[in-house]
Order: C-alpha cells, then structure tokens, then sequence
C-alpha cells in the first residue's frame, strides 16, 4: 500500500507543474492561438520547442516574445504583445514551452 501511495504521489508531483503550465496557459488567452500539438493560428508548443532546441538563451527569447509580442519568424501573422503576462508568468511559460517534445 505504502508503494502504490508514493509512485502515486510521484506521479501526480510530476504531472503537477506541466498542468499548472497549461493551466496558466489557458488562463493567458495563450491557447486561443497556439496548441500544445498542432498549429492554430500560431504554431505549436512542440514546433516552437523543436526551433529553439539547444539555444541557451531560448527561455529569455521566449519570454520576451511572449511580453511583447513578434513577428516574421512564424509567417506573415504577427503575434500581439501579451500585457496581462508578467515577467514571472512569461519565463514560466518559455520554460514550459521549450519542454514540450
């Protein structure tokens, strides 16, 4: 019983922040553009992780895109800058972004 408790626990711990991500994803308005798998307006989460793979610089990048809006890299649609996401909240996100596989 002990042993079911705590892979349970691990599991829900680590299942805990990924969700939390979302979650402040969607309360953002990020996911009314982007998908976690599939391009919407802007691309996807697991496209915009697999552009930025292996820059060390990628979380700040991210976050400052998601501040202040971008565009060009993604196409002819710009992203609009994001005034309700704080400097917290945008590192929050590039870093949960740059984790989606």
């Amino acid at each position: 019983m002990k042993r079911t408790l705590l892979t349970l626990a691990l599991t829900l711990s680590a299942a805990a922040p990924a969700m939390a991500d979302l979650a402040l994803a969607t309360s953002k308005n990020c996911m009314a553009c982007h998908a976690v798998d599939k391009k919407v307006v802007g691309p996807s989460y697991k496209e915009v992780a697999a552009k930025y793979a292996g820059q060390k610089d990628a979380a700040d990048k991210l976050a400052t895109k998601i501040i202040k809006g971008g565009s060009g890299v993604w196409g002819p649609v710009p992203m609009p800058a994001n005034a309700q996401v704080n400097e917290a909240e945008a590192k929050k996100l590039a870093a949960w972004v740059l984790t989606q596989k």
